[in-house]
């Protein structure tokens, strides 16, 4: 297990896997007063979570499918990157996908994240790359 240092400057719990075998923990809205997203409409929602995550690590924002498939509520940029040097307040942007507005209070769970271990590469720059039966082959080359 990975110890994470965090500061939470609200009055929500802790982030908290919801099951023993959850890949991602619950982040809750932080905002002083109700923020209503019409349809397509975005929206920043404070957390008031700061963490500080190993060298070699990465926090991953992500929707929660829950919020999606009942009223459409995404995030634009997902999944959303946290770096390890990153020492600011974790924002969530979410997004209206649906056809009717969207209110977003404070302790409501906005977003799941997902904490993964990540390589820092190299870069050797070549000519040309290994053949492989694939080759350039990209979305949908592989039929329906």
């Amino acid at each position: 297990m990975t110890t994470v240092k965090i500061i939470n400057h609200s009055n929500n719990p802790l982030p908290r896997y919801a099951t023993p075998y959850s890949a991602g923990v619950d982040l809750y809205a932080n905002n002083e007063a109700p923020v209503v997203l019409e349809s397509l409409d975005r929206a920043m929602i404070p957390t008031g979570i700061f963490i500080e995550l190993p060298v070699g690590y990465e926090a991953q924002i992500r929707p929660r499918s829950g919020l999606a498939i009942k009223h459409g509520i995404s995030l634009p940029n997902t999944p959303g990157t946290i770096d390890a040097d990153y020492r600011g307040e974790i924002n969530i942007l979410l997004i209206n996908l649906g056809k009717e507005p969207f209110t977003v209070v404070k302790g409501e769970r906005i977003a799941q994240m997902v904490i993964a271990r990540h390589e820092t590469v190299q870069w050797e720059e070549v000519s040309q790359l290994s053949d492989t039966d694939r080759g350039a082959g990209g979305f949908g080359h592989t039929g329906k």
